[in-house]
């Protein structure tokens, strides 16, 4: 897979989510991540509090998140935080009674469909501190030293250079600013169907690598005090359970019994981690 086309597939997906969720017509895009009437059970497994939910404009949860890095930011009143990956706003949403009046929450997002909804939601929420910028997360268009805050919940591991996009958020950060990330790593590595997938890229999935090298890039970055803050297992069965993906299984003469689902999923992990500049 090249980058091109793996950005592409990642626009075009989540801009048809966006779409469905306008709409109020849920489609199933994603098999790890069902974006229906579960979305606030998603949510309360991978973190996120009934009050926390309840607060943001409906349609802004997609529940396509694995983790909640906003609850390890410690965010401040006057604070600016940026959020990679937006999507419809959820996190920043969260985030904006937070910093207050005084700060600011900065989403960026590649999808303009995706822009279109968070932004319909600015105004259904009426929040007068966040804004949605279209950019790309491994060229950020903003300035260096502008955040005290860089956040980002399963969006990473969709980048082929996440080298990159870690290297611009230390750029955005003030010093002495923090990162505070939920994504997806590799216990071990997975099928080759899976892996040159774009159906299972966009399925958060296949774009995972090791958690040492994926850690290694926060390091390289120039981040200090990187730190795992919580480690769960991520609910691969539901992706082996997308019809496309099982498509490229039967091609590839791969059976797809319990045990060999059961054994994929245990190589999949849901990670949230800090660090600070």
């Amino acid at each position: 897979m090249d980058t091109n086309s793996v950005k592409q597939s990642v626009v075009e997906s989540y801009g048809k989510l966006a779409k469905s969720t306008s709409s109020g017509l849920f489609s199933k895009l994603f098999a790890c991540c069902d974006p229906s009437d579960n979305a606030q059970q998603v949510g309360k497994v991978i973190g996120y509090s009934e009050e926390e939910m309840n607060a943001v404009p409906k349609g802004a949860n997609l529940g396509v998140g694995c983790g909640n890095p906003s609850a390890l930011a410690h965010i401040k009143n006057g604070e600016t935080v940026i959020d990679l990956g937006s999507g419809a706003g959820f996190d920043a949403f969260i985030v904006s009674p937070l910093v207050g009046t005084q700060g600011k929450v900065i989403g960026v997002d590649l999808s303009d469909d995706m822009l279109d909804l968070a932004r319909k939601n600015v105004k259904k929420g009426k929040y007068t501190n966040v804004e949605f910028v279209k950019g790309d997360i491994e060229e950020l268009p903003l300035e260096s030293g502008i955040a005290n805050h860089v956040i980002s919940n399963c969006v990473i591991n969709l980048s082929l250079n996440k080298g990159a996009v870690y290297k611009e958020a230390f750029r955005v950060l003030k010093e002495g600013g923090k990162l505070s990330i939920s994504d997806v790593v590799l216990e071990k590595e997975l099928p080759d169907f899976i892996k040159n997938s774009l159906v299972g890229h966009v399925a958060c999935v296949s774009g995972a690598e090791p958690l040492e090298d994926y850690l290694q890039y926060v390091k390289d970055a120039g981040f200090k005090n990187v730190t795992i803050e919580s480690k769960s297992t991520f609910p691969l069965e539901l992706m082996l359970a997308d019809p496309q993906i099982m498509k490229v299984a039967k091609l590839l003469n791969y059976d797809l019994d319990s045990a060999e689902a059961k054994d994929i999923a245990s190589r999949v992990t849901s990670i949230s981690l800090s660090a600070t500049k």
